[in-house]
């Protein structure tokens, strides 16, 4: 068994391989062309690459559709993360000098809002929106389940599920 997991893996790491060394310059240049931005495309056709080596995807019929589809997810996200850096930076322009906090605090804050707000995307549309109905608006579980239309032990449900996923985020 060890034997074929071997010749997989290996099968695999040359197929990237292939893959980096026939697109890499093209994902790179494309991405420049998309962002303005040398680093950021390096960066971002870095992490493309890495997530292809992850997925253990041997085969790819059509290299530069299959990378133009990874790259678009990792760029949605890119754009999604800096979306949530901007709107903190901008809460943070009005809080008084002496309570903004260090550049360690910032780092960790940033980092947990990412983190809350990957575990808020994994969340079905309506669980997701019953959670920060309730959350962030107030509302009571009744008023949740008149505004979704749904019955109040479907809200229930809904919050136990988005609870059950805040608490994976502690562990």
């Amino acid at each position: 068994m060890s034997e074929i997991l071997t010749a997989d893996k290996h099968q695999h790491l040359r197929a990237i391989e292939a893959l980096y060394s026939g697109h890499h310059s093209w994902l790179y240049a494309t991405l420049k062309r998309k962002l303005g931005n040398a680093m950021d495309a390096a960066d971002l056709a870095q992490d493309t690459f890495t997530r292809i080596l992850a997925s253990q995807v041997t085969v790819i019929d059509q290299p530069r559709a299959y990378l133009s589809c990874v790259a678009r997810g990792i760029l949605v996200n890119w754009y999604q993360r800096k979306a949530l850096e901007r709107a903190y930076l901008e809460a943070l322009a009005s809080v008084p000098t002496q309570e903004v906090p260090s550049p360690e605090a910032h780092f960790v804050v940033l980092e947990t809002l990412h983190e809350i707000d990957a575990m808020l995307d994994a969340l079905p549309p309506l669980v997701k929106r019953a959670f920060l109905l309730s959350q962030l608006n107030g509302l009571k579980y009744q008023d949740i389940a008149e505004q979704l239309g749904v019955s109040l032990i479907t809200v229930k449900r809904y919050m136990k599920q988005a609870f059950v996923q805040c608490l994976m985020l502690v562990e």
